[in-house]
């Protein structure tokens, strides 16, 4: 949802916050399981009850998770394994935090908002996960699969937004809309793969069912050829088990042959 702008212009404000870490020594990964712990650390805020206190530090773990790439790019240590790193914990922190809230809701009284609460909070984090898959696998296939409403960023930033302006009285809506949004981006996500790939895919011609159009007769007529020129049974469906007394009846008609030969021959004075 953020445009390219935005983008770059938090990319560039990144990169001169980080350029102290850079020179103390710190490098992407370091920075990638700081940004795991900060989140595990929410988590535990959120799961004791205290929400908006949680939400200011989900904000801040959220800001945290640029840190690593923008290392990367200020000490130019930028690696195949470090963006595989970091997706790969961004999908454990999200999962953290959500489980967070979902342990604050058990400890409500039992009722309807404490069921709506975990079954959208765990709705949310599902299809957290299926956008981030989705984007995995189409670009797995050489796709682009970063369109959608609702990336990693606006799903913190709303997550966050909500749990500071309504706290416990509408965890409910903020959980409900982060369900919706995001299950509406992985939808969005599935949707543009199978456009690009309908009109990319060749259309594959049925196989005809009549030997011609296979090349299933010809095939066999080239095998059976030389086996015949040869004047051996050719081993197909009928050369495995051949007819008795062939054999024998060959051996007669060579014989007869070499006699008739034989005779033709002047003899030797």
């Amino acid at each position: 949802m953020f445009g390219p702008r935005i983008q770059q212009s938090a990319r560039r404000i990144a990169e001169m916050v980080v350029r102290p870490l850079a020179a103390i020594g710190m490098t992407p990964n370091m920075a990638t399981l700081l940004g795991l712990l900060l989140n595990a650390l929410t988590a535990t805020v959120l799961a004791t009850g205290h929400l908006r206190i949680g939400g200011v530090m989900l904000l801040f773990a959220g800001l945290f998770d640029m840190v690593d790439g923008a290392l990367a790019r200020v000490r130019n240590l930028r690696t195949t394994f470090g963006a595989f790193f970091d997706s790969t914990l961004d999908r454990y922190s999200e999962g953290i935090v959500v489980l967070g809230v979902i342990l604050f809701a058990l400890s409500l009284p039992a009722g309807t908002q404490r069921t709506w609460i975990v079954a959208l909070a765990y709705i949310a984090g599902l299809s957290s996960l299926i956008v981030s898959y989705a984007r995995a696998r189409a670009e797995g296939l050489g796709l682009n699969g970063k369109s959608g409403l609702m990336a990693r960023p606006e799903r913190v930033l709303l997550l966050a937004a909500g749990l500071i302006i309504g706290g416990a009285d509408l965890l409910v809506w903020t959980v409900g809309l982060l369900a919706l949004t995001s299950t509406f981006t992985a939808a969005q996500r599935i949707v543009a793969v199978w456009r690009t790939l309908a009109d990319q895919d060749p259309q594959v011609p049925k196989p005809s069912s009549t030997p011609a159009a296979t090349g299933a007769g010809e095939d066999e007529a080239s095998a059976e050829a030389p086996a015949r020129r040869d004047g051996h049974q050719p081993l197909g469906r009928r050369g495995l088990f051949p007819r008795p007394g062939t054999g024998a009846l060959r051996s007669r008609r060579r014989d007869a042959a070499s006699r008739s030969i034989a005779s033709e021959r002047p003899a030797n004075r």
